[in-house]
């Protein structure tokens, strides 16, 4: 008897132990759920007109005059939301040998807060459309290509400035410039040992706009706007930032976004993140439309005259806003 007794005693504790992770284990869920912050709501609407306005500027490529006007545009935008901007001026050297002026527009949000994100999108555009069968030296309007990573970040700063509640982080919303003037397909000898795409963020990693600049981590935005847009995990991410990555996708199932950010890996990118890890020393992702269906491995408008107005799909917009806006309201 003594040794049912034992098992009968054995039985209980484990009963009550079981009872008592079971509770601790509903506290926390508790807890997570009562601390998590429900973030304001990104308007899909307001960022579409961020991306048509962009494009009122007609295509944005440097040297060109809506290249001018549209810069001078996103410096207002960021001043009229009370972040603290500045221009940073360089001669972007192309793959011909041509050097044009070229400027990184970098707004921040709570300039003196100590922890920083990074949030990016190049706002130039291809000067020429190689990938398209039709006109393919004339400059395309670069809707998505462009234009929808900015109207995000321009419609997450207004949330933020129209925020009655200032977040506890301070934030860098970059515009990176010359990001596509990279050579042309008809270019048969290329030199590899120099890339010519990502000047602006080659040109920022090494030369940053306050000296000794660190951040927590980035988010880079490329093509985020095209309908059925998938986000997939985009190889450098995953090498250089892959809690970053996890964070992100994570919070964007979390919210009912699975169908645009896809659980998958993917081969890496060469974007503006790559060199803010390589030169910059500062863990950044890249949510990039990636779509292996196609022989591009974008989405199938990339780099043609076809990247209009007409690709741009609200929801999509919607989708990467919201879950940006979770994941800065979570820190």
């Amino acid at each position: 008897m003594k040794w049912i007794t034992l098992l009968y005693g054995s039985l209980l504790a484990s009963i009550i132990l079981l009872e008592s992770c079971q509770r601790e284990t509903k506290e926390q869920t508790t807890q997570e759920i009562s601390t998590y912050h429900n973030p304001p709501e990104f308007c899909a609407d307001s960022a579409f007109y961020y991306v048509q306005k962009q494009l009122t500027f007609g295509p944005r490529y440097l040297g060109s005059h809506g290249h001018q006007q549209c810069g001078d545009f996103l410096v207002k935008e960021l001043e009229r939301f009370k972040f603290h901007v500045i221009q940073q001026n360089f001669d972007a050297t192309l793959y011909n040998g041509k050097i044009l002026k070229a400027r990184n527009i970098i707004g921040s949000y709570q300039p003196t807060a100590t922890k920083r994100i990074i949030l990016a999108a190049h706002w130039d555009t291809r000067p020429f459309a190689d990938q398209d069968t039709i006109r393919k030296n004339d400059p395309i309007l670069g809707a998505n290509d462009g234009a929808s990573g900015v109207a995000v970040l321009l419609e997450i700063a207004r949330v933020l400035h129209n925020d009655t509640i200032p977040l506890k982080i301070g934030i860098d919303i970059i515009f990176f410039d010359a990001e596509d003037y990279g050579e042309p397909t008809w270019i048969e000898e290329k030199n590899y040992s120099q890339t010519y795409y990502c000047l602006g963020s080659q040109y920022w990693a090494k030369n940053k706009h306050i000296p000794n600049y660190r951040a927590y981590y980035g988010i880079l935005l490329d093509m985020v706007g095209a309908r059925n847009a998938t986000f997939t995990m985009e190889g450098n991410s995953m090498e250089y930032a892959p809690k970053i990555v996890k964070k992100v996708w994570d919070t964007a199932e979390r919210i009912g976004y699975s169908q645009y950010f896809v659980k998958q890996e993917t081969p890496s990118v060469i974007d503006d993140h790559y060199f803010v890890n390589r030169y910059g020393g500062i863990p950044m992702i890249d949510i990039i439309h990636y779509n292996d269906d196609n022989n591009e491995p974008f989405f199938s408008d990339w780099h043609k005259h076809s990247d209009n107005l007409e690709q741009i799909d609200k929801n999509v917009l919607k989708a990467v806003g919201q879950t940006l806006l979770h994941v800065l309201y979570n820190e």
